[in-house]
């Protein structure tokens, strides 16, 4: 008798959790030397020393100890304040939930919301993230297709009318400024999409990580700009893209104060909070990280400028000016399947990309370049790009 594998011992959800198709292609040219690595979706400059020696005082003097699920009352402060700001009216601590970072989050808000067999409308192409984590929670994922066009992506909002009024729809994801695409939702739209999850009593996953990389003002329209309180959205936030903190794993998630109870007890069956110096670090990011991040937003436009001026030379390249975010995403005429024009990119041009069959139906023909990279490095791979079309 022949024993089973151990791999078919563990559960089926698990099993079928996808692999990340950017991680693929970043193992495949970890060890090509030159390699101008523009794949994963994080700048290349290191924590700020401000931030760092907040997180190192707060180590020192010891704190590493059990501490607050929901976050130190410091950091939810601070995140009120930042609201504050940001959105010109009051916010309360009460409202933010400190988490392992955004991704931490994304998985205590599904857990929140989702049962078996709920649906959550995604449009797509969209980070893979998501969509796996509401399907770990038993839910199914119903992919509404955005429109491509030079002009912009575009989000039919006749269809998601029409998708909102299916009996299991429960939620409906909206990632603006959009990972990989850069749509970004104005306040009209945001209010039409409001209205629509109302109407069908839906829940909204907020997903507006990259609302301060905006071509131009401070931030991007966010529901915050359209809702009333005690509406059923839910925010994920992270401290990664702003500040350069993506390996801190430092996030949070905004939620009707009715619901802390709920959301401290999934993260004390979670991650039972995160530590507390490190939350440190995300207070000195909030209360002194203003130039910082200007600084950052500036260096991503240099960047997104400079690859769009050597996309733009080939007549075979096309792609949709970004509303928001650090990211172009291109399609070259004639290649279809991206995974293996990542592959090729690395090998024969020197450049590393995420592959567009990365992030879900309607991806497949693009690929995404980061743009929060030195312009050193961000020049050298735009004229490895434009000689390689030039080849092509």
């Amino acid at each position: 008798m022949t024993s089973p594998s151990v791999l078919d011992l563990v559960s089926a959800p698990s099993r079928a959790a996808p692999e990340s198709g950017i991680v693929e292609i970043v193992n495949y040219g970890r060890q090509v030397e030159g390699l101008v690595k523009l794949w994963v979706g994080e700048g290349d400059l290191p924590t700020p020393a401000f931030i760092a020696d907040a997180a190192t005082r707060a180590l020192a003097a010891g704190e590493t100890f059990y501490t607050w699920q929901r976050g130190i009352p410091p950091l939810r402060a601070a995140l009120a304040q930042y609201h504050t700001k940001m959105f010109d009216r009051p916010f309360a601590p009460d409202r933010f939930f400190v988490t392992v970072g955004g991704m931490h989050a994304v998985v205590v808000a599904v857990r929140m919301i989702v049962e078996d067999g709920d649906e959550v409308i995604v449009p797509g192409p969209a980070w893979p993230n998501v969509p796996a984590a509401i399907e770990l929670a038993g839910g199914t994922v119903k992919l509404l297709p955005m429109d491509f066009r030079p002009e912009g992506w575009t989000l039919d909002l006749d269809r998601l009318e029409a998708m909102a009024a299916a009996p299991r729809a429960k939620a409906i994801l909206i990632n603006s400024p959009a990972n990989p695409t850069g749509w970004t939702a104005d306040k009209e739209t945001l209010a039409a999409i409001l209205s629509i999850a109302r109407k069908h009593g839906l829940w909204i996953l907020a997903d507006e990580v990259y609302g301060r990389f905006v071509p131009a003002g401070e931030r991007a329209a966010s529901f915050h700009d359209v809702a009333e309180d005690g509406e059923r959205i839910l925010y994920v936030n992270t401290f990664s893209k702003n500040w350069a903190m993506t390996g801190w794993r430092l996030g949070w998630l905004e939620a009707p104060p009715e619901l802390g109870q709920v959301i401290e007890n999934l993260v004390q069956y979670t991650t039972s909070g995160v530590p507390s110096f490190l939350q440190h670090g995300g207070i000195a990011a909030i209360e002194h990280g203003d130039s910082f991040l200007a600084y950052q937003i500036e260096r991503a436009k240099r960047g997104q400028a400079i690859l769009e001026a050597a996309l733009s030379e080939s007549n075979r390249v096309s792609y949709a000016k970004p509303g928001g975010g650090f990211y172009l995403f291109p399609t070259i005429d004639g290649i279809d399947d991206t995974r293996v024009l990542a592959k090729r990119l690395v090998d024969e041009a020197g450049v590393g990309v995420a592959p567009g069959t990365s992030f879900g139906p309607g991806g497949e023909r693009f690929f995404r370049l980061c743009c929060a990279r030195n312009e050193g490095e961000i020049r050298t791979a735009a004229e490895r790009l434009a000689d390689w079309l030039r080849k092509l």
